[in-house]
C-alpha cells in the first residue's frame, strides 16, 4: 500500500479497531472502495465502472472490487480490514431508484446517495471523515496527557498516557526514565512554555518541555 511501517503503525495505534485499519481520507491510498452487488444483473457492473471513472475524474482514489470468487459480505470484511474510508455499493434495486449505497469506515454509518451529484457528496463525506477522526485522536491525546513535575508523577502517567515534563537535556537521565519506567521521550513540542524550572529526572535546572511514553 506505500506506507512505511512507522506510518502504518502509528495510524494503527490512533485510528485502528477490531476490524483492522481506519484510514484517514487524507492519507489513504484508496479512498473509495465500489462494490457492484449482484452484478450478474443487466448494467450493474457497466454502471460501476461508469461511478468508478467519474469519481477519478473528480481527483479521488478509487477501487473497484470486480472479483466474482468471492461473497460480498468476505469483500465488507477485507476492505474493512483494509481501512478504505468509503464503501460504495452499487445493486439492481439502488440503481432502479437512481442511487448507491454509502458506508463510512468510521462509524459504520449507511447512507443513500443520489447517483447524480455522487462526486461532490463523496468528496464532503470524505472531508467529514477526516474532521472526525481528527477529533477523536486530539481528544483523546488531550485526556491522557498530563504536566509531571516528580519521578513518581512520571511513572504513574506513562502507564496508559503521556507525560509533558521539563528535561536539562542529559542523555542520563532519558536513559534513567527508560531503564526504570521502560518509557522514552517522544518529541519536543514547539511550544517550550515551561512547566516548571528543574529536570523531572535529576532536578537540575531544565529549560526543556519534553513528552514521554512507553511504545507498545
Amino acid at each position: 500500500w506505500g506506507m512505511s511501517t512507522r506510518i502504518i503503525g502509528a495510524i494503527i495505534m490512533a485510528h485502528g479497531d477490531d476490524n483492522g485499519l481506519v484510514l484517514p481520507p487524507a492519507v489513504a491510498p484508496v479512498q473509495v472502495v465500489i462494490l457492484p452487488i449482484a452484478m450478474h444483473k443487466e448494467g450493474v457492473l457497466e454502471r460501476a465502472r461508469a461511478l468508478k471513472a467519474e469519481l477519478e475524474a473528480a481527483g479521488l482514489r478509487v477501487e473497484l472490487d470486480d472479483r466474482d470468487t468471492y461473497s460480498a459480505g468476505w469483500k465488507f470484511n477485507e476492505w474493512e480490514l483494509k481501512g478504505v474510508p468509503v464503501r460504495v455499493e452499487v445493486g439492481p434495486r439502488d440503481l432502479a431508484e437512481g442511487k448507491v449505497l454509502s458506508v463510512r469506515r468510521d462509524t459504520f454509518e449507511k447512507a443513500p446517495l443520489d447517483i447524480e451529484g455522487l462526486e461532490g457528496e463523496i468528496k464532503a463525506m470524505l472531508d467529514a471523515i477526516q474532521t472526525n477522526m481528527f477529533e477523536i485522536a486530539r481528544a483523546f491525546r488531550d485526556e491522557h496527557t498530563a504536566d509531571v513535575h516528580s519521578m513518581e508523577e512520571l511513572e504513574k502517567q506513562v502507564n496508559g498516557g503521556y507525560a509533558k515534563a521539563m528535561w536539562c537535556g542529559e542523555q542520563a537521565c532519558e536513559d534513567e526514565i527508560k531503564d526504570r519506567f521502560s518509557a522514552s521521550s517522544r518529541c519536543m513540542p514547539f511550544d517550550q512554555t515551561p512547566i516548571g524550572e528543574t529536570c523531572v529526572c535529576c532536578g537540575k535546572p531544565a529549560k526543556k518541555v519534553i513528552y514521554f511514553a512507553k511504545a507498545y
